[in-house]
């Protein structure tokens, strides 16, 4: 069996140059491995960061989502309710929107405006008259009668006739006979 050899000082002197170069090759490669382990350092607190923001954007769209919950059931509620109105509706108020003119939609709206007046002097003063319409048409048969009485008592006065035939020939002149 053979020992093994034993290095003599000078071979140890050769080998010192490299055993420095690999030192400072260990101490480069130190560096660039401190300079990597801050870089992932920096990195990994930027994503804790961005995590945590979108822990905050989950969180508030989960509120959202909460919160629009109700309008939305009552939203969708009321299309349900008018779809089939508005489906109805649909080719009269397509007819409406292409034959209206702004003019007229303008006069919609100052007759909208003047509703609530038109309501109350309706009410107060039209209602009453249309009321008593009933009653009117027996008065006015009376006032008929008595005028044809008092036309016939003053065609009994001496001297009517002429004045009635004057009369008579002066609207055929003017051509109302």
């Amino acid at each position: 069996m053979r020992l093994p050899s034993i290095p003599n000082p000078l071979d140890l002197a050769a080998l010192l140059p490299r055993a420095v170069e690999l030192v400072a090759g260990a101490e480069r490669l130190l560096r660039d491995v401190g300079g990597l382990v801050s870089r992932i350092e920096e990195t990994r607190q930027r994503a804790d960061a961005l995590v945590a923001a979108v822990e905050i954007t989950r969180a508030a769209a989960d509120r959202a989502v909460v919160d629009i919950a109700a309008p939305m059931d009552r939203l969708v509620a009321l299309l349900d309710s008018l779809e089939p109105p508005l489906t109805k509706l649909q080719p009269t108020l397509e007819r409406l929107a292409e034959t209206t003119h702004p003019s007229e939609v303008d006069a919609m709206v100052t007759m909208v405006d003047h509703l609530p007046a038109l309501v109350v002097t309706f009410e107060k003063e039209l209602l009453p008259v249309l009321d008593t319409l009933g009653t009117v048409a027996p008065d006015l048969h009376d006032l008929l009668d008595v005028s044809r009485e008092l036309n016939e008592l003053i065609c009994n006065l001496p001297g009517i006739g002429r004045i009635k035939r004057r009369v008579e020939e002066e609207q055929i002149a003017e051509g109302r006979a």
